[in-house]
């Protein structure tokens, strides 16, 4: 069974930096495309970054581009959200999700595997 398990959320600054990490069971991690996604209450779940299995091809929402940066560790089984000059529109549960298969995609239906979720809380 593939679990996934996020950590790094907490309470920060407008401004501020936070770096969220999601680390993957097993042992076919470099075969997973990867994704963050957040929700906040009431609203749907939405898309924030992927990355492929090598971690070459990178995609991101429109309202985090140029802010927040996905990577991956393959031999960490780790997948990493650096997110930078954050807003107070960036509070949410951010959540880890993994797909069968190597390439990212964008909609939440399009990943098998889900995280429990992490609180990022961003105070103006």
């Amino acid at each position: 069974q593939v679990r996934l398990e996020e950590s790094g959320g907490g309470l920060v600054q407008a401004g501020d930096s936070l770096r969220l990490s999601c680390v993957v069971s097993g042992r076919t991690f470099n075969s997973y495309g990867m994704g963050w996604f957040r929700q906040t209450p009431g609203k749907d779940r939405e898309f924030v970054a992927a990355s492929d299995w090598s971690g070459r091809s990178t995609y991101y929402g429109d309202s985090v581009r140029d802010r927040f940066i996905i990577s991956r560790d393959n031999a960490k089984n780790t997948v990493y959200l650096q997110m930078n000059d954050l807003i107070v529109g960036d509070t949410a549960i951010y959540y880890c999700a993994a797909r069968n298969g190597i390439y990212g995609k964008t909609l939440s239906h399009e990943f098998d595997y889900w995280g429990q979720g992490t609180q990022v809380t961003v105070s103006s």
